[in-house]
């Protein structure tokens, strides 16, 4: 079984005491005196250097005999819903116009600050703001469709009109009555081998799939926001659901080609480079300089790249396939390390991911 080619084992060692989320998924870590797996971000006590070996995926891990460790739990993707949690998210999607206040979940056998916790860490947002948000984004949604203003807002939890005002604007900057006729951009999160992935759908295309650690996250929802003239709220449509379903076949390597609507908004120089980008074969590269010369622009490579680096479509617009023409990885925003797994993976010689039940 070939291997995924790691960083130095001093690099990995050093991330694994600082707990450094960027490598979360980049290797595995084996403790001999203990014979568990854990994940580099792992929250137990570390081990001296001569106890831990590294593997590139925990199904390797578990070949040498080592056990999953309970505490940060590495055979689930990484962002995973925990068994814990997932009565509450199938209560509020029965329900999605409920106000869920602390009591509610001390109901369902839940401590608020376990769940504010895992909400703040997984959607960068409290869950009562989370929820909030999907509640606004539902009377938006209610509102494009032609619902009366009163009806939108007590049909999602708004008590008074002065309140659904209020946060219609702090998340639009408009009010009720301008906001309707604005694109709506639902987002939310798919687990993959490779850490979570921030995806933004309208009704009709895709335009945003993101690692969630990219440091440029932020700015490209602005850019969408901007460019689409849309208000930004959790949710999900048929667009997420097929994303989802296309990119879980991906890294299963059972699809080569997405079929997904591509909303790919930017300026007309941009969107020659992304359309080129999608002509570039599965398990095939080509460098910025081939690129250029593709879109009838051969001295703008430095152009080219930028316009790479701002692809807001990871993975389905393959950005990754592109590289220096001396054929080293440059410029990935989701990190080299994914980069180097993402052609690994397309050319066969990287090992599938064992994700098993703990």
């Amino acid at each position: 079984m070939s291997r995924l080619t790691l960083p130095p084992e001093n690099e990995m060692y050093e991330a694994l005491l600082n707990r450094d989320a960027s490598y979360e998924g980049l290797f595995i870590v084996g403790v001999r005196t203990t014979g568990i797996l854990c994940r580099s971000t792992c929250p137990a006590r570390k081990p001296a250097r001569k106890n831990v070996e590294f593997f590139a995926t925990a199904a390797e891990a578990l070949f040498a005999g080592y056990r999953p460790c309970k505490r940060c739990r590495p055979m689930e993707p990484v962002g995973a819903t925990p068994d814990w949690l997932r009565g509450l998210l199938e209560a509020m999607e029965v329900d999605p116009g409920r106000r869920w206040l602390d009591a509610d979940l001390r109901e369902l056998e839940l401590q608020p600050t376990r769940v504010r916790r895992w909400f703040q860490t997984h959607h960068g947002m409290t869950f009562h703001a989370y929820q909030r948000a999907r509640r606004l984004g539902r009377a938006l949604g209610q509102l494009s469709l032609g619902d009366d203003l009163l009806q939108s807002a007590y049909n999602n939890g708004f008590e008074s009109i002065s309140g659904f005002h209020d946060a219609v604007r702090r998340i639009a900057g408009e009010t009720p009555g301008k906001a309707r006729h604005a694109s709506m951009v639902k987002l939310t999160r798919i687990t993959t081998p490779l850490g979570p992935m921030v995806v933004g759908v309208t009704e009709q295309a895709l335009c945003l799939l993101e690692f969630a650690d990219r440091r440029m996250l932020e700015t490209q929802l602005k850019r969408i926001q901007k460019n689409l003239g849309a208000v930004l709220a959790p949710g999900e449509n048929a667009v997420s659901e097929q994303t989802a379903e296309q990119m879980e076949a991906y890294f299963a390597g059972t699809l080569r080609q997405f079929s997904v609507p591509l909303e790919l908004s930017g300026t007309e120089f941009q969107q020659s480079v992304w359309q080129q980008l999608i002509t570039i074969p599965y398990g095939r590269t080509r460098s910025y300089s081939e690129q250029a010369q593709r879109i009838n622009r051969p001295t703008a490579v430095r152009a080219v790249a930028r316009a790479n680096g701002d692809n807001r479509i990871s993975i389905i617009v393959p950005c990754h396939r592109v590289i220096a023409a001396d054929g080293s990885l440059t410029g990935y925003g989701g990190g080299l390390w994914r980069k180097q797994w993402l052609l690994d993976l397309e050319t066969g010689r990287q090992p599938q991911p064992l994700l098993l039940p703990d």
